[in-house]
């Protein structure tokens, strides 16, 4: 049984409790004891053992073996995957099956010998290993087979997007850490899958956060986790996204909404490979290969001293521009024809396709909302058309040459910005993130333009 795996021992029995510290020693990375079960949850969220070897009879009852059963209880309620091994002194088999019944993995009589407690923990080791490996897979699953997830999903033959193919096929043997860049809709979440999947590391965890969606306050717990009782609203610990990716990958989207404080911490974590739960001072190492990504201009913030230069080092080992829809060219008709198909099938419409005049409107037009505008609108042009194709009129776009009939009533730069940002955030209704969107910032930026304008 080689070194490996962390132990907790709990008996009222100093000696056994000192004969197993010192039988176990060469055996166990970590060995905790604890002479009460009252200590029992107080290790699980602090130590987090991988078996839990566990006296049946305590003080208060020395033959019965309840509290080692209550205690079990309290450990499953925790842990549903423990692995716990009850130890006994009154040995039997009806006690026995009622310990395995109750959830137990095995059971040990006192004294014990020494190789067949060994070969208990050696076994015991392997299947925390293997619970913890299912868990990690179901986890996969769930990401793979979830609806955002499918093998043809990027389509694409423009000069632009075979550049962005053929970066990623050579970055297919590699861990190095990736900055995607690109507008809005352009579609970055969907690339950061495809990095994944063209790693060695797919199969592993794919963890997301977006960071664009997340109250600054909730960005440090989202990220490192935390324990019972680090805040008032913590009433079980929780794994943080950098915990759950830890042998996988981590997408970090919308990294220019990062404040400079959680900047700090974030190039902590990503220079040590190891973080700390709010509210624990337990480290743990991680293992993930980071893939961010922003439509802010990252080097601008920079330079501006809103993003740490330090961090951006560290997140863009190589960047991946995504072009914007309007700079790919057919690619355009395409995607429509793609989301012409998804939406007839689910309309259960019979449109066959879009006639010469309507693809000629499509290509002409700037895709402010790139691929994200282009789905919805042909969304809503298949929801609102009989006809057997598309045409024209079915998509009604606010042309250039109509914004530059509008007067222009002042040049003045901040005044533009000031008009600019009350619209976005009148036609966002208030939604800060709606907002950023619209303008094409990021809502850390437009928190400090709000601020800066006294709006």
């Amino acid at each position: 049984m080689n070194k490996q795996g962390k132990i907790l021992i709990v008996d009222d029995n100093e000696d056994v409790l000192f004969a197993l510290n010192l039988l176990l020693e060469p055996y166990f990375e970590k060995i905790k004891v604890a002479t009460t079960p009252e200590r029992i949850a107080h290790f699980m969220h602090t130590y987090d053992p991988d078996i839990i070897l566990l006296d049946m009879n305590f003080r208060r009852d020395a033959i019965s073996g309840q509290e080692g059963f209550e205690s079990l209880k309290e450990i499953l309620s925790i842990n549903p995957q423990a692995i716990v091994i009850f130890m006994t002194a009154y040995a039997d088999t009806d006690k026995a099956v009622k310990a395995i019944k109750a959830g137990a993995t095995d059971f040990i009589s006192k004294p014990w010998e020494k190789e067949k407690l060994l070969a208990t923990l050696s076994s015991s080791i392997k299947l925390s290993n293997s619970r913890k490996e299912v868990s990690i897979l179901k986890k996969q699953v769930e990401v793979l087979s979830s609806s955002s997830y499918t093998e043809n999903e990027i389509i694409g033959e423009s000069t632009a997007m075979q550049n962005v193919f053929s970066t990623i096929q050579k970055l297919s043997d590699t861990d190095a850490n990736i900055l995607i860049l690109g507008e809005n809709g352009t579609g970055k979440d969907v690339f950061a899958r495809l990095l994944y999947r063209s790693s060695s590391r797919f199969g592993k965890p794919f963890i997301t956060i977006d960071l664009g969606s997340i109250p600054e306050q909730l960005f440090e717990s989202e990220l490192f986790g935390y324990e019972k009782g680090a805040f008032t609203d913590a009433r079980k610990s929780k794994e943080g996204r950098m915990e759950m990716a830890t042998g996988g990958t981590l997408f970090l989207d919308e990294i220019g909404n990062l404040s400079l404080p959680m900047q700090a911490k974030l190039l902590t974590a990503l220079e040590k490979q190891q973080i700390s739960r709010l509210g624990s001072t337990q480290m743990q190492s991680i293992d993930v290969r980071l893939i961010c990504a922003t439509n802010a201009n990252i080097h601008q913030m920079v330079n501006e001293g809103a993003f740490r230069q330090d961090l951006l080092y560290r997140i863009n080992t190589i960047e991946i521009h995504i072009p914007p829809l309007r700079e790919r060219g057919n690619d355009i008709i395409l995607l429509a024809e793609h989301f012409l198909k998804i939406y007839t099938t689910k309309y259960k419409k019979k449109i066959s396709g879009f006639n010469r005049e309507a693809k000629n409107k499509l290509l002409k037009y700037g895709w402010p909302g790139n691929v994200r505008e282009l789905q919805h609108s042909v969304e809503r042009a298949v929801i609102l058309n009989d006809n057997l194709q598309l045409r024209p009129n079915d998509f009604m776009f606010q042309s250039a040459s109509q914004q530059s009939h509008k007067e222009i009533e002042t040049l003045n730069l901040e005044q533009l910005e000031r008009k600019a940002i009350e619209k976005a955030m009148k036609i966002s209704e208030g939604n800060i993130t709606r907002a950023a969107e619209y303008l094409g910032i990021t809502r850390f930026a437009l928190y400090r333009k709000l601020e800066k304008l006294g709006l």
